[in-house]
């Protein structure tokens, strides 16, 4: 090894430290990336929508509730009518059959200061869904949801 390539090894790492170790890389992953991980366990079922309470703003919260039965794992198991005549009670399905939906990709446009409009890939078994989220920074410095939309615009 010749003195100029030895010399260039030693200037990537701390004077004094002859080790051949490096740092983990570190990944910053921003508000963006919290949310949706948030918003997909909500609208999964995994968590209730009332744990994002403080994390949303005007009618975010109420999009929530109205986006949360019929979320990336499919619509929700809901009562029908009631049925005259009683039927016999079929065996839960395991819910380690269904696939569990996981964020693929997230990213983000900052329009302005102070807010971030973003995105995310959500992967469920071989199907892919789009969810689109806005987040605003308030005066206290938190970020909170102001509106999520879920394979685009719902009448």
């Amino acid at each position: 090894m010749t003195t100029r390539t030895a010399q260039a090894k030693n200037a990537t790492r701390p004077a004094g430290r002859h080790d051949q170790r490096r740092p983990p890389a570190v990944i910053h992953r921003g508000p963006h990336h919290w949310f949706a991980d948030r918003l997909l366990a909500v609208l999964s079922g995994r968590r209730p929508v009332h744990s994002l309470m403080g994390h949303t703003v005007g009618p975010a919260y109420d999009q929530l509730i109205g986006l949360a039965p019929a979320g990336p794992t499919g619509p929700a198991d809901t009562p029908g009518p009631a049925d005259p005549l009683p039927r016999p009670a079929s065996p839960p399905e395991p819910v380690r059959d269904r696939p569990r939906p996981v964020v693929r990709q997230c990213g983000r446009f900052v329009p302005g200061p102070g807010v971030i409009e973003a995105f995310a890939r959500i992967a469920t078994g071989d199907r892919l869904t789009a969810l689109a989220f806005r987040l605003e920074q308030g005066a206290d410095l938190r970020w909170r949801c102001a509106a999520v939309e879920l394979r685009g615009p719902r009448p």
